[in-house]
This record gives C-alpha cells, structure tokens and sequence, in this order.
C-alpha cells in the first residue's frame, strides 16, 4: 500500500470523520509514517506538506491499545506517533466555553466528552494538561496555548492543595498544583 492509493480511498470521506471504530479490515502492515511530538506527519523520512493531505489522514486515525493505525474500510495500516497524533494551538471562549482548535483543525468544547487531564509527556516526562480528541486519540496543549491559559486560571484548593484552574462551561479541570 502507498499513500497515494489510501489518499484516493478517502477523497469522499475528506469533510467527515469516519466511522474507523466500527472497520475491521484486515492488517496490511505498516508503513514508514510518523507523527512527531510537535504534531508533524513524515512519510519515509520526508515532512508532508500538503495540510490537507495530513488533515485527511487523521480522520482515519485509530488507536488500538498502545499503536496507531490508519484504517479504511478494506485496510488497516501501522504508523508510529512519538507522543499523542494531535497538539492544540488555538483556543478561545465562547459563552463561557472553551473551544480548543488542533494543527489539524479539529475544532471541539472543553468538556465532559473532551475532557483535559494531566498526564506525562512521553518526551520531556513532564506533567502537562492533554484533552481528549475524539474516541481515544488525545492532544497535547502546545506551550504557547499552556501559557495562555495559566494567564486566565485561577487560583483554587484542589484536593487540599493549591491548583490553577480554568472552567468550560460547568466543567472544570486543574492546569496544574503549585
């Protein structure tokens, strides 16, 4: 399999997210594809440039326990992702809620379904604060956007501690303790 014949299978589904968790093709192997921690896609050693190209692979992006695969409705191909597939690097409020954008430009409300925790960055093994995408891919903040929002959290006892806190909504999540 080549990238160009998987970018033909998914021409129709370019606007949509499709249903990959419901696809069971076979396995065809994997393919020298890779998602680096600052959220680039590399085909055999080489940066995709085409953002529309990257955009259209993570629609058919799954994780099945610690690998990543793209998956269509006849193949099933292994790709290796360095940290997590997605990085958020826009957010603004809107009514109180707060709508983060990825490099790929899904766009989503903090929430209950999207929530955000603090987890280990695979990199840095830093802790910092992650939101669920979709199903269970996950991003991380970029710095920037991290930063920006520690600007607008506020200060509050979290389990007994003091923690930085920003609300979506009715939810809340904890930038961090200090």
């Amino acid at each position: 399999m080549d990238l160009a014949s998987l970018q033909q299978q998914l021409q129709a589904q370019q606007n949509k997210v499709p249903p990959v968790d419901k696809w069971n093709p076979d396995f065809c192997g994997d393919i020298d594809l890779q998602i680096k921690h600052d959220g680039s896609w590399y085909y055999m050693g080489t940066p995709i440039g085409r953002k529309a190209l990257v955009k259209l692979f993570s629609s058919v992006l799954r994780k099945d326990g610690d690998d990543y695969f793209l998956v269509t409705p006849v193949e099933k191909v292994g790709i290796q992702v360095e940290d997590v597939p997605f990085i958020v690097t826009q957010w603004e409020l809107n009514e109180g809620k707060l709508v983060f954008t990825t490099l790929t430009e899904d766009t989503f409300i903090v929430g209950a379904k999207h929530p955000v925790e603090l987890k280990q960055d695979a990199k840095t093994q830093a802790w910092l604060p992650y939101v669920k995408v979709r199903r269970n891919l996950w991003a991380r903040l970029h710095q920037n956007v991290y930063y920006q929002l520690i600007e607008i959290a506020t200060e509050s006892l979290e389990d007994g501690k003091p923690s930085l806190l920003i609300k979506s909504g009715d939810y809340h999540f904890s930038l961090g303790s200090f």
